[in-house]
């Protein structure tokens, strides 16, 4: 299907971001962190986690108190192989930009290193941070937790968050192997998505509190708020199609985010007090570094999993399919088709941006679609 919304340099937008997060008393370094982890999502074709969620995920809550622009990182523990990190409800990307640094420079020297982050927020695509890990020539390992908004098998209430579990490893191809993505089958940044597009939710994703599925994507998002309807774990409901397999994988990052560093989980991650005003959200992440070096080798690790993805590829495709992708090969075209166009901004957001630009006084910026 043919883009018919207008595309905006990279740069243009990035820039853009920067200043904006600037004048929302964003440091400046941290500004270009947050900026390119959001840009990282559009280059990927991820748009549930990019431009889209520039202004509702973290502008409004820095106005609203439930993000702090300026991040105070502390270092709780710090061992030659582990790092457990308080955030302090500043912004996610930026600690776990810090964090991956640290856990890369240990794996360089011990082979394997893994750190925890509480009191957090959003950290944006978690891709980014394996991918981190992956260009130092590792393999990255990620999750976090989240506001409950997946429904546990047999149940309909909301309870755990959409809890990405995400893996990226070195290919001797030009793209790595990078699996990211939620535990649930569809995120609230894609309904967010097909509510801007004017759009309904696919059947089978949400479940309201009596049993019944929902497709209305305003809807679904008024619902949830409210705590009257939920996401449904990989699988979907009960277990004739393995729901409890999602299920599970919800529960591990569940724990994984929450326990290795104390931090809060489940309901207490819902950013609202007893009387329901927003309040900070104190999200965890979890991150493992495996350095191949250690092992057989990077150049042995990086042929064979080329040779499995290649092979996966050209193995036999079924009836009337075009072709057999491997995690990461759709982003990585996607890439290559917007990297000289720039990015793809819908109606909603152009309004956003304009109405940004005049609030923030960045006169200086004029975009293609006005």
């Amino acid at each position: 299907m043919a883009e018919t919304r207008p595309y905006v340099a990279w740069q243009l937008v990035n820039d853009f971001m920067v200043d904006v997060f600037v004048k929302y008393g964003v440091p400046e370094e941290d500004a270009k962190i947050c900026a390119d982890v959001l840009l990282e999502s559009d280059r990927r074709g991820i748009e549930s986690h990019g431009c889209n969620r520039f202004k509702p995920i973290y502008l409004d809550r820095i106005k609203n108190g439930t993000l702090l622009p300026k991040t105070e990182i502390e270092i709780v523990k710090d061992t030659p192989t582990t790092v457990v990190m308080d955030a302090h409800n500043g912004m996610g990307m930026v600690a776990s930009y810090r964090m991956m640094e640290m856990l890369i420079e240990k794996a360089k020297k011990y082979g394997m290193a893994g750190g925890t982050i509480f009191n957090s927020t959003h950290y944006g695509i978690a891709g980014y941070w394996t991918t981190m890990a992956e260009k130092a020539g590792m393999i990255g390992m990620t999750g976090t937790n989240a506001r409950p908004s997946v429904a546990p098998t047999f149940g309909v209430e909301p309870m755990m968050g959409t809890n990405p579990m995400t893996f990226t490893m070195p290919t001797d191809e030009e793209f790595p192997f990078n699996f990211d993505c939620a535990t649930c089958i569809v995120q609230n940044g894609k309904i967010e998505f097909y509510e801007r597009q004017g759009k309904p939710t696919p059947e089978g994703c949400v479940i309201r509190e009596d049993g019944e599925t929902m497709t209305d994507s305003g809807e679904i998002l008024k619902q949830m708020r409210a705590g009257h309807a939920a996401l449904l774990p990989l699988g979907g409901p009960g277990e004739a199609t393995a729901g409890y397999k999602g299920y599970g994988f919800t529960t591990i990052v569940e724990i994984l985010s929450a326990a290795l560093a104390g931090g809060p989980f489940m309901k207490d991650l819902n950013g609202k007090d007893a009387d329901g005003n927003p309040q900070m959200y104190h999200l965890g992440h979890f991150f493992f570094v495996i350095n191949p070096e250690f092992f057989m080798g990077l150049d042995t690790f990086k042929t064979t999993a080329g040779e499995i993805c290649r092979g996966l590829r050209a193995s036999k495709k079924a009836p009337g399919a075009e072709r057999i992708y491997t995690a990461g090969e759709k982003e990585w075209l996607a890439w290559q088709e917007r990297k000289d166009k720039g990015v793809p901004v819908g109606e909603s957001i152009q309004k956003e941006f304009i109405a940004l630009r005049d609030e923030c006084g960045l006169t200086q910026y004029k975009f293609p679609f006005e």
